[in-house]
């Protein structure tokens, strides 16, 4: 690929940079470097292009038709955020930790928000010899891309290239990943490849046919990802987080908003072509859970059907979402066990068919979760699942994610029963601001605990400070005794995984079946053995007819003859007949 379509700056060595801009609505572009305005030739399609002596650290614009002065859309650092001037970033860190990566069996991921968990790159990495310790072997960031302000959930971010300097510098972020890979842990990082955000996206003026007019999202105009130039973006992209920043994989949100498919397949080809050797994991966010990815190249997908199911299973609740799932939440469950997916064709509420057939693919193919940033932040009020369902059932939720053979997640404070909420929250100007007040009330107002105008009104302020601060999740203190009880369990709880499950080589459902309406048993090969898990959230006790086994972990106490009480879980091995 010449430099020419190569988007952004880039250093060529002995002090030289190239430069490159597709501006396809310009007729002339100029690079403004410290002040002086340098002549950026047309190179054809649409870009332009020039390459000249800098020095690392140095403000730079583009300026387009001699009015309109942007950012680089491809800036890879903006320290004065993204109105500022971009600055052109040298790739000379130091890498402290060699590393080829994990493999995906082996991933217990930690999803936090770096703000909101810690504030700093440097603060998180301050966090994660505690991780190390519980057993959490890959974090996972929420996305970093610079966005509008000082706080955001990262995905309404505009600057896809340039770490938000919110939380430090570009360096600041590979130490983070550094420091990772010494302790043993991968690092993922979530990417928004569907669309940008609502404010200070520069390349609306520059490139309208960036987008098109034929296919709307829920956030606008869809990208249009037929045009060459726009694919460059974006896989270019996807190799600087993995190559320069040394991330393990990336988390792609919301893909099913991405059109044409191809550009999925485009991607993962060439993330694959240029990495060998290295452990490298693309996970997917897709509600058209479209199994047929899975088995081409992708590593897994979050499985939002594993929680949804158990979260009505546990709550009741049956409303927007839910409403899939409330006809037999154990069945669904149930399924989802055995087979991946719990939606695999068949029409949903919606009169929507949804899914392809998983049955096929190996359990490792999903990630599982029993809350995550979207299941709580997009709540009203952000309340966590031990809020909604007391601390019990809390536990059977953590545990039963983390004892099948699919890859756990947990959101950061979930391994100590965190109480505190996790809100939506942004930082924008007038009057966007009030826009997306009225707007994120209004999206509750189908809900039957919304339907009053100030039950809406309570619902808090996504620009307020204080929203960011109530959502703010610290590492507990040494001397928070509760928050140390559950940190105790939760390392026992992982090292069950890690003696019986994370190694496995091969591992394949045996049976899963419904022991009652509120009850499930479900159980796998995994190498020489099998695994079995039971799950009881009736009111009754139930009776399980189990194979023989040594039990390795339990939530209440054993019954005789075979009996599981109320809100319970247990985990037996033994060997294959």
């Amino acid at each position: 690929m010449s430099t020419a379509q190569r988007w952004g700056a880039w250093p060529l060595g002995d002090g030289q940079w190239s430069f490159a801009l597709w501006a396809p609505a310009a007729q002339h572009v100029e690079l403004i470097l410290e002040g002086e305005a340098l002549p950026m030739p047309a190179m054809g399609d649409g870009w332009f292009a020039t390459q000249l002596a800098a020095r690392a650290g140095a403000h730079y614009r583009f300026r387009i038709d001699g009015s309109i002065s942007i950012a680089d859309p491809a800036s890879r650092w903006q320290p004065e955020g993204v109105y500022g001037p971009s600055a052109l970033l040298a790739t000379d860190y130091a890498w402290q930790h060699p590393w080829r990566g994990r493999p995906w069996r082996e991933a217990v991921i930690y999803e936090l928000h770096v703000g909101a968990a810690a504030g700093t790159y440097a603060s998180v990495g301050e966090q994660l010899p505690a991780l190390a310790a519980v057993g959490i072997t890959a974090l996972e960031l929420m996305p970093v891309a610079s966005f509008p302000g000082n706080r955001n959930w990262g995905y309404d971010g505009v600057l896809h290239y340039a770490p938000a300097a919110a939380y430090g510098d570009p360096a600041d972020l590979k130490a983070l990943v550094d420091r990772a890979h010494g302790l043993g842990m991968m690092v993922l990082l979530d990417v928004v490849y569907n669309h940008f955000g609502p404010e200070g996206n520069p390349l609306s003026a520059v490139a309208p046919t960036f987008y098109r007019t034929d296919v709307t999202t829920p956030w606008g105009e869809a990208i249009d990802f037929r045009q060459p130039a726009v694919q460059r973006y974006f896989i270019d992209n996807a190799l600087m987080w993995l190559e320069e920043y040394q991330f393990d994989g990336l988390r792609l949100d919301a893909v099913h908003a991405i059109q044409p498919r191809s550009f999925l397949h485009a991607l993962q080809a060439q993330v694959r072509a240029a990495l060998p050797g290295r452990h490298v994991h693309l996970v997917l966010e897709n509600e058209d859970n479209q199994a047929s990815l899975l088995a081409n190249g992708f590593t897994a997908q979050w499985n939002d059907d594993f929680h949804n199911a158990l979260h009505v299973l546990l709550t009741g609740e049956d409303e927007g979402y839910y409403r899939d799932y409330a006809d037999g939440p154990a069945e669904h469950l149930r399924r989802v066990l055995a087979e991946g997916f719990a939606w695999q064709g068949e029409v949903n509420h919606a009169g929507r068919r949804r899914g392809e057939s998983s049955a096929g693919l190996p359990p490792e193919r999903f990630v599982v979760f029993s809350q995550n940033h979207d299941q709580v932040g997009n709540r009203a009020h952000g309340e966590r699942l031990v809020t909604l369902v007391g601390q019990r059932r809390a536990s059977l939720a953590v545990a039963l994610t983390a004892l099948t053979p699919m890859v756990p997640l947990f959101f950061m404070g979930e391994p100590w029963a965190a109480s505190t909420p996790f809100l939506f929250f942004t930082d924008y100007r007038p009057p966007l601001d009030a826009v997306v007040r009225e707007g994120r009330r209004a999206e509750f107002a189908p809900f039957s605990a919304y339907q009053d105008s100030a039950e809406r009104a309570a619902i808090a302020d996504p620009n307020a400070v204080a929203t960011f601060e109530h959502s703010r999740c610290a590492w507990p203190a040494a001397d928070d005794a509760d928050a140390a009880v559950w940190l105790d369990w939760f390392r026992a709880l992982l090292a069950i995984r890690e003696r019986w499950l994370s190694t496995a080589s091969h591992v394949a459902s045996l049976d899963a079946h419904l022991v009652a309406p509120r009850a499930l048993c479900a159980g796998w090969q995994v190498d020489e053995q099998q695994w079995w898990l039971a799950i009881n959230v009736g009111s009754d006790e139930v009776q399980l007819t189990p194979t023989p086994g040594d039990v390795v972990f339990r939530i209440g106490a054993p019954l005789p003859d075979g009996r599981l009480a109320p809100d319970s879980l247990v985990a037996w091995v033994g060997p294959l007949p």
